[in-house]
């Protein structure tokens, strides 16, 4: 085994991740300055017209400004827009529809930034960074900036790994480089035998990835493809761990996949705290959050009566427009808040030492918080779809010597800017560092994982080296260790057979077995009353648009002349999102529900397309993109696969792993549109699936001339 020189590494690492950062950051400011506000606004990148409602007192003393629209315009709801909770903004002055490029350039940054905490239909909250910031007055925008929040940590911690001399490397760290080989079970009587289970409707291969990731020392791999019921699978490893006396650090990489396991633990009784902002959480876990914590413990009353003085005086500032009054209160919210912290900090620590189990996001765990917190065990759940330099926060944070990684590599990784980028280019001129360049260009090809149909090129780098961004600590550590250090859960309890049957085959070396309970249930089956019907009957169907009736388009093609679009070099396809609409609309006259039902689409054009087409009809019917589904399940998906072209070219449709996560989201029924001339053309793996289609779906052949005349 080849070991991986770490500090080598974290430098491979910091120069990838400040790409990404200048990806993103020279994204952002391509977008501002060169689209006037309004056309941001119809792209969701900004929101005009806005005032403050409110500004008051958060956790930790932060100024929190309540946005909505200016009654002076109206009020109301929000347009459309792509604001959530997490994302970074700024709120400034809003520059004037008539000012041209270069007054515009760099606008939304003479504003305050913070951070979103809070999104309603007609308010959202913002958390300011400074304390001490003068909130512009009068008609405000709200513009979305690049996280670089995120990357200074990230950075922060692969420059920790740099800087670490030999000895100070923990055997974890040691295993996780191949610097030293993993203590794992070699037999089943490695394994501990005699454990109680808390839930014993687990399944054999359930149980096995836990007596693994109990037995093993330093590192264990939880493989769960769709379905599978990974969350399940790790509530009953933390009981097991907390039986033991172990004390755990559970992260993830949204505040979803954290809040899921929380929901799921609460029913256990389990002293455990959730750390993170309370806007951001789900409701259901929010008495398990560090604010509702701090406010509801014994030791509560220490902070309120300061809390209340601080929304005092935030109320006067809003109030006076006196610069020396203003200057005289922002001195005395100084220091209440100074105080403010030291008794919040007192709460904070006394509740976090009595918890067996700390809850956060995975950027979270590098937080002040847990600076002197100790853990026997960091479990990360998706850390398929986790950075890597991300995983390394809370293992270099916790002290912890054991970690459990769970995921599925065969789904769609995080989402990196800087590896297309010269793809980007030529469409929107985003440039990045050179040296990102030189990096990406040499490794591209050679991702740890194998998930490319093509072989990796022969180089001189050992296979064990980190490739991009994409590639995971758990991408690599397959690599690295093999699959001795990996448990795969293989029943899973979400599909038909029939819809299982080809991914279990193409991806998971045939291993996925449908359970009992849903192997051969249908949409006419579900629990209320459903047709028997051509479609309701049939868990697969293929509608083939072959022979050219169903072209795509860019995305600009099919918008009004003159209208500046930012999608650009998105694609849709109207002749399929007509064929979208009489699927679905037949499901719903046999009785499916619209909410049971939902159409997901690779392109972002075409999703606007179908919204247009469908959401003020079938107002509860769910649409996405493949990546924003990953991780959910409906009773029936209808995918549209939109390309069909001369050129049979597929794009980032031949992906497989973004197909993968298109094709596993149903339970009873899958229905496919798209051109299997173009489509197989794409790859072996699309090949393979069009033929898979053609002999065991339902196979359809559309006619134009009565879709275009049916309606």
């Amino acid at each position: 085994m080849e070991g991986i020189n770490i500090a080598d590494f974290a430098t491979r690492q910091l120069t990838l991740l400040d790409g990404e950062l200048q990806a993103e950051l020279e994204e952002t400011q391509m977008l501002t300055a060169t689209h006037a506000p309004s056309v941001l606004q119809r792209a969701g990148l900004a929101l005009l017209n806005l005032s403050v409602a409110s500004q008051r007192t958060g956790f930790g003393g932060k100024t929190m400004l309540e946005l909505a629209i200016d009654p002076a315009v109206g009020g109301g709801e929000f347009p459309e827009h792509a604001f959530r909770v997490g994302d970074i903004c700024a709120v400034a002055e809003q520059p004037k529809g008539a000012e041209r490029k270069k007054e515009r350039d760099g606008m939304e940054r003479r504003g305050v930034e913070g951070v979103i905490t809070k999104v309603q239909k007609e308010n959202l909250v913002v958390s300011l960074d400074k304390e001490d910031a003068d909130v512009p007055n009068g008609k405000l925008w709200l513009v979305k900036l690049a996280n670089d929040i995120t990357f200074k940590r990230l950075q922060h911690t692969m420059s920790t790994l740099q800087k670490m001399q030999t000895s100070e490397h923990s055997t974890l760290t040691q295993v996780l480089f191949g610097l030293a080989s993993p203590t794992l079970p070699t037999s089943s009587h490695d394994l501990p035998a005699d454990i109680k289970w808390h839930d014993a409707s687990m399944n054999d291969s359930q149980k096995e990835a836990i007596r693994f990731a109990l037995a093993a020392r330093e590192v264990a791999l939880i493989h769960g493809p769709p379905g599978t019921g990974k969350t399940h699978t790790l509530i009953e490893l933390i009981l097991q761990l907390l039986d033991r006396d172990q004390r755990i650090l559970v992260c993830g990489p949204s505040n979803i996949s954290v809040d899921n396991i929380v929901e799921r633990l609460s029913h256990y009784k389990v002293p455990m705290v959730r750390l993170g902002h309370p806007a951001r959480l789900l409701p259901s876990v929010l008495n398990h959050s560090l604010e509702v914590l701090t406010k509801t413990s014994d030791a509560a009353a220490i902070v309120a009566d300061i809390r209340s003085d601080m929304d005092a005086k935030q109320s006067s500032i809003r109030k006076t427009r006196n610069g020396g009054e203003r200057r005289a209160i922002y001195g005395e919210m100084k220091e209440l808040r100074k105080e403010y912290r030291q008794r919040e900090q007192r709460v904070v620590g006394d509740l976090l030492r009595t918890s067996t189990v700390v809850l956060s996001t995975l950027h979270g765990a590098g937080g002040f918080h847990l600076k002197n917190e100790r853990f026997d065990v960091v479990l990360v759940d998706e850390a398929s779809q986790a950075l890597e330099a991300q995983c390394w926060i809370p293992v270099l944070s916790s002290g912890a010597p054991k970690l459990v990684l769970a995921g599925d590599h065969l789904q769609l990784p995080p989402t990196i800017k800087s590896l297309n980028m010269k793809e980007t280019k030529k469409h929107n001129k985003v440039s990045t560092n050179a040296k990102v360049e030189e990096v990406t260009a040499d490794l591209r090809a050679m991702k740890a994982n194998g998930s490319s149909d093509r072989p990796a090129e022969k180089s001189g780098k050992s296979k064990q080296d980190p490739v991009t961004l994409e590639t995971t600590l758990f991408d690599r550590l397959l690599a690295l260790h093999g699959q001795k250090i990996k448990r795969m859960l293989n029943t899973q309890y979400r599909m038909h057979e029939k819809i299982m049957a080809f991914p279990s085959s193409a991806l998971y070396n045939g291993e996925l077995v449908a359970a009992d309970t849903v192997r051969l249930r249908l949409l006419k089956d579900l629990p209320y009353e459903v047709e028997d019907t051509e479609d309701t009957r049939e868990p697969l169907v293929f509608w083939d648009t072959q022979g050219g009736d169903f072209p795509e388009k860019a995305e600009d093609e099919s918008s009004p002349k003159g209208k500046s679009s930012l999608l650009a070099e998105s694609k849709v396809n109207e002749n399929e999102a007509s064929l979208v609409r009489l699927h679905v609309s037949k499901l719903i006259s046999a009785g499916v529900k619209a909410e049971d039902i939902a159409i997901v689409t690779p392109y972002n054009g075409q999703l606007a397309l179908l919204a247009q087409t469908l959401k003020s009809e079938y107002p509860a019917l769910e649409l996405g993109s493949v990546d924003g589904f990953q991780g959910r399940e409906k009773e029936a998906v209808v995918v549209s696969l939109v390309r069909s072209n001369a050129e049979h070219e597929v794009g980032f449709l031949g992906e497989k792993r973004r197909l993968n996560v298109a094709m596993t989201r149903p339970k009873r029924h899958l229905c496919v549109i798209g051109d299997s001339d173009t489509v197989g053309r794409g790859s072996k793996f699309l090949k393979s699936w069009m033929g898979y289609l053609e002999e065991h779906a339902d196979l359809r052949y559309p006619d134009l001339a009565e879709l275009q005349h049916g309606g």
